[in-house]
């Protein structure tokens, strides 16, 4: 796949293309329907899928009192939308300038100049150009004047719950560590990103040595807790252990038992390898299954005992 970070970067001649538009926070079943169903539009053109999307949530620069913490980061969105098989994605960086392009400014000079757009596909709540004034009938308006088709995309609902598929919903579903059901929505496990970093080596005196991901890490971070899941090491910068998926037990939170750890940890205990350097390396933690809460414990052989229980059960989970 592709990626452009502003039309400018576009090579002249690159249309036709068929274009999505949306946020794609998590890259859900919601988002991946739209974009299949713009593959299946492209194949009987010839003409390039292309998903325009953007480098932060637009509400982070227009409500920011308003904007919502993101499902997944920018890294994670480009690797994602890459494996939905498209041909490229448009990043663009929202900022004043963007958010003042009118609805038509924002499809002459995105859609048609840059892209060579034949096709657009949004979602019915989709909104666009200066004050949000655009919406899909809008764009249709606007389609007509510049030669392309407007093609809005139902939402995929679950039945049962009788709600669209959506990034809030799936962040409801983290914040309460249902990570099963999150993974249904998304279409794939929950995950996070970032490099390890040292830590306090607490799990390492107690037999079991942690990956910490670093403050700075991509992904929604779930309710406190153990979770069975895996670490997939991309390897560090010379390129070592790139792609090696390893099962691991994952544990979420302040660390209750020893009280001295301010901030929310996010750590990573892969299984039987007590000897593993992943210091300086980017991990990707995907979550399976919830094992259990956050809790204190009386002792040390409290502690253990307990940790050994829940590797027990990841391994049983993972199984």
């Amino acid at each position: 796949m592709i990626v452009f970070h502003d039309p400018s970067e576009v090579p002249a001649g690159f249309g036709p293309s068929v274009v999505a538009i949306g946020k794609f926070d998590g890259v859900h079943s919601g988002h991946r329907a739209l974009l299949d169903r713009a593959r299946v539009d492209a194949a009987t053109g010839d003409a390039r899928v292309v998903a325009v999307t953007f480098d932060r949530n637009p509400l982070a620069i227009l409500r920011p009192e308003l904007c919502p913490e993101d499902l997944i980061g920018l890294h994670q969105k480009v690797q994602l939308l890459a494996e939905t098989g498209i041909d490229a994605a448009l990043v663009l960086r929202f900022d004043a300038e963007l958010a003042n392009l009118t609805a038509p400014e924002f499809v002459q000079r995105v859609l048609v100049g840059a892209l060579g757009v034949r096709t657009v596909m949004v979602g019915a709540d989709f909104r666009f150009g200066r004050g949000a004034a655009g919406n899909p009938e809008v764009l249709r308006e606007l389609g007509r004047e510049w030669g392309f088709d407007v093609d809005v995309v139902d939402d995929v609902r679950a039945i049962g719950a009788g709600r669209r598929v959506s990034s809030t919903w799936i962040r409801e579903l983290l914040a309460e560590g249902d990570v099963e059901t999150a993974a249904k929505l998304l279409g794939r496990p929950a995950s996070m990103w970032g490099e390890v970093e040292h830590g306090l080596k607490r799990g390492r005196e107690l037999g079991f040595p942690t990956a910490n991901l670093a403050s700075d890490h991509e992904g929604f971070v779930p309710a406190d807790g153990v979770y069975a899941g895996w670490l997939i090491d991309e390897g560090s910068a010379d390129g070592l252990r790139s792609g090696v998926r390893y099962p691991a037990a994952i544990s979420i939170g302040v660390n209750p038992h020893f009280g001295d750890v301010p901030v929310r940890q996010v750590e990573a205990y892969v299984l039987d390898e007590t000897d593993l350097d992943l210091y300086g390396h980017r991990v990707e933690v995907q979550f399976v299954r919830r094992i259990r809460g956050m809790a204190a414990f009386e002792g040390i052989d409290a502690l253990v005992a307990q940790i050994t229980d829940d590797v027990r059960r990841v391994r049983a989970a993972l199984s």
